[in-house]
């Protein structure tokens, strides 16, 4: 199997070729996979219910949570590891800095083993658009 890509226009935002209007590959998703549905394919591999399935993610879900507020990584072998990223107002001195200049929090995901192979291996094949009839609904455009 491979992902499916598609090739917009997008203007360039820095560099010697600024505003220029170039061709970039996006990914297309061909669906979607929910938390049953993910259950269900883990429990085809296992001895475990998909509730059974369900009741350890929902608690994975609820330990981390907890770890990340605290400040830990959260690292699952192969799967990869988790953490929390801020992002902040500059000062001018550390002095001027407080808790206030912090806008934000992320979770940041960088992928274990098997999820960086399969990411360096993957393979890529064209979209293979329809033309649509005139006066349908057609997807909007993801150009400039």
């Amino acid at each position: 199997m491979a992902v499916k890509f598609k090739v917009v226009k997008r203007k360039v935002l820095n560099g010697a070729e600024k505003d220029s209007v170039k061709n970039y590959a996006i990914a297309k998703t061909s669906g979607t996979s929910d938390l049953n549905k993910l259950c269900k394919l883990i429990c085809s591999r296992s001895t475990l219910s998909s509730a059974d399935v369900k009741a350890v993610l929902d608690s994975l879900n609820w330990a981390m949570d907890l770890e990340l507020s605290s400040g830990n990584v959260v690292q699952l072998g192969e799967f990869g590891n988790f953490r929390m990223s801020i992002n902040s107002e500059g000062t001018n001195t550390p002095e001027d800095f407080n808790a206030t200049k912090i806008k934000g929090a992320r979770i940041i995901f960088f992928p274990g083993s098997a999820l960086r192979t399969t990411r360096n291996e993957v393979n890529f094949e064209p979209l293979e658009v329809t033309k649509k009839s005139a006066g349908s609904d057609s997807e909007s455009p993801d150009e400039i």
